[in-house]
């Protein structure tokens, strides 16, 4: 990997042709001096090899006014934060607050969004009242972005045989061998939460199938196929000493067993080290499942929630191939950063463009208002190193569009 540099006497350390970058430093080979540049502030080139911290190649460029550095392939790598831009928030964050509810509401937050076979985006959105409980409530926009038509009652709402404190945090995946689609949400009841499923094909009539996971389990979402003929839902158990992201089979969608561990918090002071969850359901490509995932952090003044990337065998989701090293998206904005619950980012949803490489990720910001950022799933699978085969499996319609 080559890097290119216009450096500034008074910002970056270089003495008899040799650059030294504090925090690259590991990674870097004597350079070889180049050419004057930019205005005769001294030019030089090194080489780099593929990083850890990046996951993947980048040729970069030292911009002159906001030292950013570009790379070939239109990531950005900030100067301070020295970390590829690979999402890029909505100009028009947040772009659903509770002022934009028909009814009284205390706060809207973590949706999860689908495109329907007209193109519509609909957004299941947990809405919690003035009591401190969660419903869901469905919004539909034709560009996902604005102009939203929102219902004017709740969607869906909890039943006796489901909880008794609320529902929240909806993941939606479209199953084409049920030809409906499959929402995984979390209830709350006495003895703490659980994962519940519902069936529907037009968001206004639902099946529900009660608990499929009892307490304490959240974060769940489906498969949109099979594996080895049976539906694998993904989960995230927790106990007072572990939460992690498992994976359980079922032939009925209402009994499951088989539950095996995917993606394990790490230890130490990593981003992802007290626990992590499934943030939107899983995406088929050529390389495998892209999984972004939610991690949390404790921190002197309390949770940070950031998301991260990794990529499962298709045939053996059990088998993780990759894992992003740094996260991605974390709580940079006033909006993100406080509200009912301060630096909190938490996707539960995306939708896929109609290119099968933009993503539109949906996050709920500091459990009080809906964000947007989009991506590129190639660019999420470079920067994991597993470029190579960068085609999206578009005979499954997954969690994201119905066509």
């Amino acid at each position: 990997m080559t890097i290119a540099l216009a450096l500034e006497p008074e910002r970056d350390q270089h003495e008899n042709g040799q650059v030294t970058i504090v925090e690259w430093a590991k990674h870097i080979v004597p350079p070889a001096p180049g050419r004057n540049c930019e205005r005769g502030r001294p030019y030089f080139t090194f080489h780099l090899p593929q990083s850890r911290i990046l996951g993947q190649s980048f040729a970069y460029r030292r911009a002159r006014r906001n030292h950013v550095f570009e790379g070939s392939d239109g990531c950005r790598l900030s100067a301070d934060r020295e970390t590829p831009t690979l999402l890029e928030r909505c100009a028009r964050n947040p772009i659903l607050t509770a002022r934009d509810w028909p009814y009284s509401v205390h706060s809207v937050f973590n949706p999860g969004a689908v495109r329907l076979a007209d193109g519509t985006t609909l957004l299941l959105c947990r809405v919690e009242d003035r009591r401190g409980m969660s419903h869901l409530c469905a919004a539909r926009s034709h560009d996902g972005i604005s102009g939203w038509s929102i219902d004017t009652a709740p969607t869906l709402i909890d039943t006796p045989n489901e909880a008794c404190w609320g529902i929240e945090d909806p993941r939606i995946t479209y199953v084409p061998e049920l030809s409906r689609y499959a929402i995984t949400y979390t209830g709350i009841t006495r003895s703490g939460a659980g994962v519940c499923l519902a069936l529907t094909e037009d968001f206004r009539q639902f099946e529900s199938l009660g608990f499929i996971m009892q307490p304490n389990d959240r974060d769940a979402a489906l498969l949109p196929r099979k594996i080895d003929g049976k539906f694998a839902v993904f989960h995230r158990p927790a106990s007072a000493t572990a939460a992690h992201i498992w994976v359980s089979y079922s032939r009925d969608l209402r009994n499951w067993d088989h539950p095996q561990p995917v993606l394990k918090a790490r230890d130490g002071s990593w981003w992802d080290a007290q626990r992590v969850g499934l943030a939107p359901p899983l995406l088929e490509t050529g390389s495998g499942w892209l999984m972004l995932y939610h991690g949390v952090r404790q921190g002197d003044t309390g949770c940070v929630y950031r998301v991260g990337t990794a990529l499962l065998s298709l045939d053996d989701p059990t088998r993780c191939l990759a894992r992003g090293d740094s996260w991605i998206l974390g709580p940079e904005s006033p909006y993100e950063r406080v509200g009912d619950a301060n630096n909190v980012v938490f996707p539960c949803g995306f939708t896929l463009g109609n290119d099968g490489d933009e993503l539109r990720i949906y996050y709920g910001a500091a459990n009080s208002c809906i964000g947007m950022a989009t991506g590129s799933v190639k660019k999420l699978l470079s920067f994991m190193g597993n470029g190579e085969d960068q085609s999206i499996q578009q005979t499954v319609h997954g969690s994201n569009s119905r066509t």
